[in-house]
């Protein structure tokens, strides 16, 4: 290709910034009272459910109250263990309480951590003039109960620039709930050691730039390891946030858009090998493409990454074996920038202190995606671009520990695919995105007298993605952009032929708005803004939870009788 067709479309950086100034005037409707559920009201609201807790009385620890966010300095906070809830604990929850004061202000990364560990990881809700919007988030830390014996120091990260251009400032609250075990109650399997990969002691995500940048740990490990799983999180930044938009390098200036290809995927290497790979999940946050698209339903996970866990377990013989191994993740086509950070859960053989074991089979190899262009160029620009990536891996070890050798096989298969058609003219610029991300795995663990434990995983995380810039009759330029996710992942464990365990969630939201601009490119308003998010989470005792809400108009207008919030 060698031609630009002379309809200009306006870079994402550029509107972005235009279009968070000119929120600051833009009419949103005002959010009204407390309270999630508010017909009529642009509040910040999810269909997500809250963590199921126990009917234990729990002991709170406040990490924060009203902790304010008007600089790029780090709020630091005592921590304590609950002296009235010693552990084991039945459940940890971790729940936090955000607001941001009507003005102008961009969507903020939001990560807290404890000591280097993060305990939560996130983005913020953009205000306007007239909302000032609120949210909860909360999560499940059970896992990580080993973390919360000891006293220590945690930080809240939430960098936000506050002059006389954006005013608005971000204040949060968090606590940690410890809840006791019931009488006779067995208390929950939980890792004995973990360990972050962060920027330092007090935590901190560290900068990807390109594939071979690495964020990395090296760690002289227990001896007596059993189980090893990496908890990862991959957020796309600057250059990379709209990474789903990308295309292949060669036709991006002619396209108009990033290069690198519309493909990314973290990968996790032990001592230089690859061990595993965690997605790269299409999240976008409340300023991403329009921001009325997100009033008052943010994308999936936008406010609450879920980290992806990748099993490390037929590594464990060899993290065993009392020398230094170093764990670490790369994001390959990496094009400016991830943050990344990540942690290391082991659990460890109650039975002995020392176990002897070996990684026996190990065909995972870095990615190899296809490129595929079918372009035409004349008075216009017209066709498509597809990356896809397809591989299958199997990964065996073993550890022989207190109860007998253990072998733990891991059968995955990964598929990817992002396909875009352009059409590009003097007076349009259409760019329509289908990326499909699935992960198929089988865990197949053996024990010498036992059944087998066959545990099978299956995740996807697609967007379908519409941007629509177009020229009107009346010499004005309007923006309709069109959007639904899903995150679905689904685990089912059998013991030999018997169910043992199940667990489905599927997270869909879906929406659509039109920006109109007059000929000097002045935000006249937004029409046909319209948005729904549907929750849906089964588990194998017959617990359903399912939650539908809508918007219009950027407003509240429905939401089913089984929302918890």
């Amino acid at each position: 290709m060698s031609r630009t067709i002379s309809r200009t479309k306006v870079s994402s950086a550029a509107l972005r910034t235009a279009l968070i100034l000119l929120l600051a005037t833009a009419a949103v409707p005002a959010a009204f009272a407390d309270g999630p559920y508010i017909i009529g009201s642009a509040n910040t609201v999810t269909a997500d459910p809250t963590i199921p807790r126990p009917h234990t009385t729990p002991c709170i620890v406040q990490l924060m109250s009203n902790a304010e966010f008007a600089d790029f300095n780090p709020v630091s906070f005592p921590y304590t263990p609950p002296a009235d809830c010693p552990g084991p604990w039945a459940k940890v929850v971790f729940t936090a309480d955000l607001n941001v004061t009507a003005g102008v202000q961009y969507d903020r990364t939001a990560n807290f951590w404890l000591g280097g560990t993060v305990i939560y990881f996130g983005t913020t809700a953009e205000p306007s003039s007239t909302l000032g919007p609120s949210w909860h988030v909360e999560s499940d830390l059970t896992d990580y109960s080993p973390l919360f014996m000891t006293a220590q120091q945690g930080t809240a990260d939430i960098g936000n620039l506050v002059n006389s251009t954006y005013t608005g400032i971000i204040f949060a609250s968090a606590t940690l709930e410890f809840y006791p075990l019931a009488p006779k109650q067995t208390a929950p399997v939980t890792a004995n050691v973990v360990l972050p990969l962060s920027a330092g002691s007090t935590g901190g995500t560290v900068t990807l730039n390109t594939t071979t940048d690495t964020l990395s740990g090296t760690f002289t490990l227990p001896t007596n390891i059993q189980n090893a799983y990496l908890d990862v999180f991959s957020q796309s930044q600057s250059n990379d946030e709209f990474w789903y938009t990308c295309v292949p390098t060669d036709v991006a200036s002619e396209l108009q858009s990033c290069g690198n290809t519309g493909f990314r995927e973290t990968e996790v290497t032990i001592d230089g090998t690859p061990a595993g790979v965690a997605p790269v999940s299409p999240w976008i946050f409340t300023g991403g493409i329009d921001p009325w698209l997100w009033f008052p339903i943010p994308g999936v996970q936008t406010l609450n990454f879920a980290p992806y866990r990748v099993d490390l377990t037929p590594f464990a013989g060899l993290l065993s074996n009392g020398q230094p191994h170093t764990v670490a993740l790369s994001v390959f086509n990496a094009n400016g920038y991830f943050e990344d950070t990540a942690t290391l859960l082991l659990y460890l053989d109650s039975g002995s202190t020392s176990v002897t074991g070996a990684t026996v089979k190990n065909s995972l190899t870095s990615p190899n995606p296809v490129v595929t262009e079918n372009l035409n160029v004349g008075n216009s620009i017209t066709g498509s671009v597809q990356v896809s990536s397809t591989r299958s891996f199997v990964i065996s070890g073993f550890v022989n520990t207190s109860q007998g050798k253990v072998t733990t096989t891991i059968s995955e298969s990964l598929s990817f695919r992002n396909y875009q058609v352009f059409n590009i003219t003097n007076t349009q610029y259409l760019q329509q995105i289908n990326q499909s991300g699935k992960i198929h795995s089988a865990t197949l663990v053996q024990v010498p007298g036992q059944p087998n434990l066959t545990i099978y995983k299956n995740w996807s995380f697609p967007l379908v993605l519409s941007i629509n810039e177009f020229v009107t009759s009346s010499g004005g330029i309007n923006l309709t952009t069109k959007a639904r996710q899903t995150y679905s992942n689904q685990q089912v464990s059998y013991q030999n032929s018997f169910l043992f365990d199940a667990l489905a969630v599927t997270n869909t939201s879906q929406r659509q708005d039109t920006l109109e601009f007059d000929s000097s490119f002045n935000l006249i308003g937004n029409i046909n803004q319209s948005a729904s998010q549907t929750y849906n989470q089964q588990d194998s005792p017959g617990v359903n939870y399912f939650c539908v809400i809508a918007a219009a108009s950027n407003a509240l207008t429905s939401f089913t009788p089984g929302c918890s919030q």
